[in-house]
């Protein structure tokens, strides 16, 4: 009978191979007190007979079923009712985790064009707008960057630069502007093509007479669009100082 019981008892080593964990989980799991630890024997090991292998695999299939490890205890001592009960309501929960990481799936799929988590639909279909018209994806992430900061501390006057931009966009020269705005964006900042640009976009800014009640979102813009080009930080400022010396004759009139 002693060779028979030898024959049944089990190392920790030898009792995480046969539930397919690691040493250190039984010990983990002794830990938490979902499984006894047995005393040592004479020989100063620890001896484990095959009900702590039992045990110990219908921990690790709960375990791996997503059952919190706060939970196992009871439902390892449980009835079968009670287990049913419990296993069902564990089961609803894991749904209601699903049904949150399938959605946090279709949120972070449209982060391939992360405008559309902050933007509504329209100035987005400006964005989509102009990719279709040649504009550089770096361009177009500076625009998108525009619009979130404009919504966030203008945002009444969102569907009014809606409509301008839409109309800019429908206007050959102002779509010819934007293009050579975005093929400037690595040229020297001294390069004599700027000249002309900023020329012709001085004129545009003349006709197009812009008010000043954007100035606060307007010199985040500038900053950001700067840091992106010194091309752009000096079409910048040329402009801004064309701008100011047409001022005062404005007020003389």
């Amino acid at each position: 009978m002693d060779e028979d019981l030898r024959g049944t008892v089990l190392t920790i080593g030898q009792l995480a191979a046969t539930a397919g964990v690691t040493v250190r989980t039984v010990r983990h799991y002794h830990h938490v007190g979902l499984l006894p630890e047995p005393e040592r024997d004479a020989s100063g090991y620890r001896r484990y007979r095959a009900q702590a292998a039992v045990d110990l695999i219908r921990i690790r299939t709960l375990a791996d079923a997503g059952v919190p490890l706060a939970r196992i205890d009871a439902l390892l001592h449980a009835q079968p009712a009670e287990f049913a009960e419990a296993v069902s309501g564990i089961d609803a929960a894991l749904q209601r985790k699903i049904d949150q990481l399938n959605e946090n799936r279709r949120r972070i799929a449209e982060l391939a064009g992360g405008e559309r988590l902050v933007l509504p639909p329209e100035v987005v279909a400006i964005l989509d707008r102009m990719r279709h018209l040649g504009v550089s994806e770096r361009r177009v992430r500076l625009e998108r960057d525009a619009w979130i900061l404009m919504q966030a501390l203008d945002p009444h006057v969102m569907p009014q630069r809606i409509r301008e931009k839409n109309a800019g966009l429908d206007d050959p020269e102002t779509t010819r502007l934007y293009l050579a705005c975005d093929q400037s964006v690595d040229w020297d900042p001294h390069d004599p093509r700027l000249d002309q640009l900023i020329d012709d976009l001085d004129a545009w800014e003349i006709r197009h007479e812009r008010d000043n009640d954007r100035a606060g979102y307007l010199k985040l813009v500038s900053s950001r669009i700067s840091e992106a080009s010194p091309a752009w930080q000096r079409i910048i400022e040329a402009l801004a100082h064309r701008a100011e010396q047409r001022r005062p004759a404005r007020h003389d009139n």
